[in-house]
């Protein structure tokens, strides 16, 4: 928010993070985004929420973020040698006007093959736990990308252009 020249606060929501049965990925990144956004709201009168939230899809399967090395472990395994989409929901939520308005973007990241001792070491780093599909491309894992498709600021966990286009929307001129 501050590449954009724009004051914020930033607060933390708890939204259970869970995927409905056959939901696509553009639609539960999106209904995600919007949860938090409106979980945020709450108490606030005036200005503009803006909530996100990221997953990684893999073979048709939708990983959020891990919470334990079993889990981290699973998503690298699954990552390994293929490649994955990368998907964040943006949704603004101007609390003045009741206005709501939601996107996404979607990046394709192709991983190396890993062996096990590079999940092992990357795991004891701590670095997966609660990222989307166990991994930060901005971490140690920058050297399992072989190459990506689309924004790697999405990958990171905010598409900024995307965001800006979305603030265009609402009014809200970026600089």
């Amino acid at each position: 928010m501050k590449l954009y020249g724009l004051d914020y606060e930033s607060v933390k929501v708890r939204v259970k993070e869970r995927f409905l049965p056959g939901e696509i990925p553009e639609i539960a990144c999106q209904r995600l985004a919007l949860e938090k956004a409106i979980y945020g709201a709450v108490g606030i009168k005036e200005g503009v929420v803006l909530g996100c939230d990221t997953i990684v899809v893999v073979g048709g399967q939708i990983l959020g973020k891990p919470r334990n090395p079993d889990e981290s472990r699973m998503m690298l395994e699954k990552l390994s040698g293929r490649e994955h989409s990368v998907f964040t929901g943006l949704a603004l939520l101007d609390v003045e006007r009741a206005e709501i308005i939601t996107d996404f973007e979607r990046t394709t990241v192709y991983f190396k093959e890993l062996d096990e001792e590079e999940i092992d070491a990357y795991i004891k780093t701590g670095e997966p736990i609660g990222k989307a599909g166990g991994y930060a491309i901005q971490g140690k894992a920058a050297v399992f990308v072989q190459r990506i498709e689309g924004c790697f600021y999405n990958v990171v966990g905010l598409p900024l252009y995307r965001l800006g286009l979305l603030l265009k929307k609402i009014g809200i001129e970026v600089k």
